[in-house]
C-alpha cells in the first residue's frame, strides 16, 4: 500500500530510453505528466506505449519559474 493520495491509473504516451535515464510521458486526462526514471527501471517494468500504469505523485511542492 502506498501513502500517496495522488494516484492516477493512466496510459503511457511515450517512452524515450537514454543511456542511463528514461523519460516516460503519461497522459492524465488532457495533461501530460513527464517522469524521468532510470533506464534499468524502465526496462525492468518493460514499459511501452499504451501500457496502463499508476502515476503516483508524492511531493511537498512543485516549483516553476519564468523570468
Amino acid at each position: 500500500m502506498l501513502s500517496a493520495r495522488n494516484q492516477f491509473p493512466e496510459k503511457i504516451k511515450s517512452v524515450k530510453l537514454g543511456s542511463i535515464m528514461a523519460e516516460v510521458v503519461i497522459e492524465v486526462g488532457s495533461v501530460e505528466l513527464v517522469s524521468v526514471i532510470t533506464r534499468h527501471s524502465a526496462e525492468q517494468l518493460a514499459l511501452k506505449v499504451g501500457d496502463t500504469v499508476m502515476a503516483v505523485i508524492k511531493s511537498t511542492e512543485v516549483l516553476v519559474s519564468k523570468g
